[in-house]
């Protein structure tokens, strides 16, 4: 039998515990061994836009990355806020690839920022480019072209996907053809492993166990990317970029959803899963920082302050602070 999802996370209002949220995080090396275990790590889940950076080694491996900057690289990466930057860098993208807007398989959405959701109302509705996918849908437009096969890079026998889903069964030891799969939000093909697999692949990814030259420094240029540019990833001043800066770059990460996020530490050859139950966005990213202060990658107060600064407090319809967001101690 395996372990339920261990209670993790505490919203307390006035002190007082109104919600629990259960979880699992999981911490393993390059040679697969898991180290730690909160919860069952063979829960089995989609890790999504966690998956990211090993989606983008169809983009650099295919050769499509040549003259693109680190940057792009994190964008292929991102599940961003199209903040205007990052529309910007969409739109620019696509003109560098000569395709319209209308070739990205992502839908249309809006910002999530307040303001910038304003503004593209006024502006004329919703577009592909303000979907959170779509610097990575950008990337396998420019890998599909490089394989030779233009359109059709969301199918899962398109030699874009097929690419980055062999390189994760080197990483995962077994086919990832074999792993369940479903459709991401975004429309591309999405795999499920359990955490114990995903925090395996990120510590072989971190570590560079990877099986030639070509790849380790493919991957090398993906993690300095995400290293460079953490508010590419999803916002400046989210908790990605928070995350990065509090452990100067030795811990690189990527955000799914449903309450998933990845990390990588390289220094350490480890990889970290971490996974909210109920799929909830509030708390992943406080048990996180819990885990780095559990392995020492944060002196305990520093990873303390860390976990209170990722989440966002409970608050009134004025804006007040009546609650918090807390991660429980890890044993």
């Amino acid at each position: 039998m395996t372990d339920a999802p261990s209670p993790l996370i505490e919203v307390r209002r006035g002190g007082t515990v109104e919600s629990v949220h259960r979880g699992v995080a999981v911490v393993a090396d390059a040679g697969g061994r898991v180290l730690h275990a909160w919860g069952d790590p063979g829960l089995l889940t989609f890790p999504r836009s966690s998956l990211k950076p090993f989606q983008a080694l169809s983009l650099v491996e295919s050769g499509a990355a040549e003259g693109l900057d680190s940057a792009h690289l994190a964008l292929a990466c991102a599940s961003h806020r199209a903040e205007p930057f990052q529309v910007a860098m969409v739109e620019g993208w696509l003109a560098r690839l000569g395709r319209p807007e209308s070739a990205l398989v992502c839908g249309p959405a809006f910002p999530m920022g307040e303001g910038d959701l304003v503004d593209a109302a006024r502006a004329g509705g919703k577009r592909r480019a303000f979907h959170n996918c779509s610097g990575k849908h950008c990337g396998f437009l420019a890998a599909a072209a490089a394989f030779g096969r233009p359109e059709g890079y969301e199918s899962p026998d398109h030699p874009a996907q097929r690419h980055w889903m062999a390189a994760l069964s080197d990483l995962i030891g077994r086919e990832a053809s074999a792993l369940p799969r479903g459709t991401d939000g975004c429309g591309l093909p999405a795999l499920a492993m359990t955490l114990a697999e995903a925090a395996q692949a990120a510590a072989r990814y971190a570590a560079l166990a990877l099986p030639d030259a070509r790849r380790e420094a493919a991957v090398r240029r993906i993690l300095e990317a995400m290293r460079e540019h953490p508010g590419h990833l999803s916002g400046r001043g989210r908790p990605t970029e928070q995350v990065v800066a509090a452990t100067e770059g030795r811990v690189v990460l990527k955000e799914g959803a449903e309450g998933f996020v990845l990390g990588f530490v390289p220094e350490r050859g480890l990889g970290i899963a971490v996974k909210i139950a109920d799929g909830a966005t509030r708390g992943k990213m406080a048990l996180f920082a819990t885990v780095l202060g559990r392995l020492g990658l944060l002196p305990a107060d520093r990873a303390a302050e860390l976990a209170r600064a990722v989440e966002a407090p409970v608050l009134d319809s004025n804006n007040r602070v009546v609650g918090e967001v807390v991660a429980l101690p890890l044993a």
